[in-house]
């Protein structure tokens, strides 16, 4: 289900809670949702959608990839950034990483971990700023 995007700064600011096996469907409705904003969005987190847990979603070089409680546990390269969201009003600056190892779960829960680099890492880490309350 497509979902309405969330501008309230005081609810995007919140941490959000761990995701469980029970967010699956808010996980496809975050997918629905950010290919039905394909235009003008590359990711999106729970948060954007009104659910405050900790899933994301992006395009991963042409192809779509959900995230379920993502952590970047290694960083490298740090570069500035500006960046715009669809909750948020014009562009911002961000402070990012050109390389970043992140850990999370898939749909079935499994932990996969990899590394991702240049716009595909930026994306990510825009994302996991949103579930850590990170408002740029």
């Amino acid at each position: 289900m497509i979902r309405d995007i969330c501008k309230d700064e005081t609810f995007l600011a919140q941490k959000a809670e761990p995701a469980t096996l029970d967010d699956i469907q808010t996980a496809a409705d975050l997918l629905e949702t950010l290919e039905h904003h394909k235009d003008g969005c590359v990711g999106m987190a729970a948060n954007m959608i009104g659910v405050n847990k900790r899933i994301i979603a992006f395009d991963n070089e042409g192809s779509y990839m959900v995230m379920f409680n993502p952590e970047i546990i290694k960083r490298s390269e740090p570069y500035d950034a500006e960046e715009g969201c669809l909750s948020l009003t014009g562009l911002r600056p961000a402070r990012r990483w050109k390389s970043i190892k992140v850990r999370w779960q898939n749909e079935k829960f499994q932990e996969r971990t990899k590394t991702f680099t240049g716009w595909t890492a930026q994306i990510i880490q825009h994302e996991i700023d949103h579930c850590e309350g990170i408002i740029i």
